[in-house]
């Protein structure tokens, strides 16, 4: 980059929360994303923790330096290359451990931040989160992460004394790291004690909600594939949607009725990404059973994106770890109003089973209305039933959770041809004809 090139950069970024040099080695690429690939995802979640990348260094290293991450010289370079350019934060693709960060952050010192991706994304989830638990649940995350490494924080005191006796045996340094460990751990327990209230109101719910005849419908896939678009689109719902990753993070259910007059649930989830750090996966785990009590999953996927295989993976890591991956899914492809013809033929010759839809366009909903109704009745049981006209609890259910093939209005009630779910079938069997 030459010197015309950073003046123009830092005409345009004052502005920025962070001014960012992103930060990768050429080991931490896969088959599925390379590094530059996973940069510019990085770099797309500094735009939405307000950061601006001014340059991207790839270290050509196999393995990340338990030290420095790319290395002492390169780090040293690194930091001269920040102060030129008047960065104040170097973001890191992947976790350091703890050992790397304290070792960066006395390199850099007070006045360039040293963060990772991990970091970054529970800056975004502490922005974005809006209920209570989902608040405690990113506090959690961030105070787990954050543990480890309090001794980097501190590090510019550990040589200071207290008052100078030969008895003396801490520091300042490590008498504030101490209590800070002390204060962060009894957080925790505060904020898990809390969170086993809000399961346990949630555990209750969940009951109610399984013990129902609704059939249940989630929304999964990468941040950003549209699944709140969609939920807005087929509902007619408000939920926010932004062109922004992780722009909703709590759980949202509306009802649904479909082409047969049958109500069904859709929820929308919280989205995954690649690398999505382990601590929000377990502090979420609440607010994912939403996709584990689901009985037909639809995989939101970006079709317009390059890196569609990559985040379809990394999807199904994260239903894999949360032990979703057994359950009835559809792949439904979003934003094929972005697609050419012979793109949008391609994708179907790829993937013959899934669905190609636009929730902007409201293209495909007929296909995708009609994938749920043999998802919601392919165990059902085809029967006739005659309801008396007392039992309006079962007329309700019957046009609510079932569906209806005739119906006719006679003396002792209405004459009913109906597929019941199974799990319905005790309610109409005193009925049957």
């Amino acid at each position: 980059m030459n010197n015309e090139d950073s003046e123009n950069i830092l005409e345009e970024t004052d502005e920025y929360r962070y001014r960012a040099i992103l930060v990768a080695i050429k080991g931490s690429g896969t088959a599925d994303i390379t590094p530059n690939e996973s940069l510019d995802e990085l770099e797309r979640l500094l735009h939405t923790d307000d950061g601006i990348a001014l340059d991207r260094l790839i270290q050509n290293l196999d393995s990340a330096h338990p030290t420095h991450y790319i290395g002492r010289g390169k780090a040293e370079d690194l930091k001269v290359q920040a102060e030129a350019l008047k960065a104040n934060c170097i973001l890191f693709d992947d976790e350091l451990s703890p050992r790397q960060q304290s070792t960066l952050d006395e390199l850099f010192g007070g006045n360039i931040r040293i963060l990772d991706r991990t970091s970054l994304i529970l800056e975004i989830f502490a922005q974005h989160a809006t209920t209570k638990e989902g608040k405690l649940q990113v506090e959690l995350a961030t105070l787990e992460y954050q543990l480890p490494r309090l001794r980097g924080l501190w590090a510019h005191l550990e040589k200071e004394k207290l008052g100078g006796g030969v008895g003396a045996r801490f520091g300042t340094g490590e008498s504030q790291l101490e209590t800070d460990r002390r204060l962060a751990r009894k957080r925790i327990g505060e904020i898990k004690k809390q969170l086993a209230l809000v399961r346990k109101d949630r555990l209750t719910q969940r009951q109610n909600r399984l013990s129902g005849s609704t059939f249940r419908v989630s929304l999964v896939g990468y941040t950003n594939a549209g699944k709140s678009s969609l939920l807005n689109a087929l509902t007619g719902s408000d939920v926010l949607a932004y062109n922004k990753l992780f722009a909703t993070l709590d759980s949202t259910t509306r009802k649904l009725e479909l082409p047969d007059k049958r109500v069904v649930t859709l929820t929308d989830t919280v989205g995954f990404i690649h690398k999505l750090p382990h601590q929000l996966v377990a502090a979420f785990r609440s607010t994912l059973d939403e996709v584990q009590d689901a009985q037909l999953l639809l995989h939101v996927v970006d079709a317009s994106s390059d890196l569609r295989e990559m985040m379809m993976t990394a999807v199904r890591e994260v239903l894999e770890e949360i032990g979703a991956h057994t359950i009835p899914s559809v792949i439904v492809f979003n934003k094929i109003d972005q697609l050419s013809e012979v793109e949008i033929s391609n994708l179907r010759n790829l993937y013959p089973g899934a669905l190609l839809v636009s929730a902007v366009e409201h293209i495909g909903f007929d296909s995708l209305l009609q994938r749920i109704i043999t998802a919601s009745t392919v165990d059902s049981v085809q029967m006739t039933v005659l309801i008396p006209y007392n039992k309006g609890h079962l007329l309700k259910m019957a046009h609510e959770s079932t569906s209806i093939i005739s119906k006719e209005f006679v003396d002792d009630g209405v004459l009913l041809n109906l597929l019941v779910p199974q799990s319905l079938v005790g309610y109409f069997e005193a009925h049957r004809q």
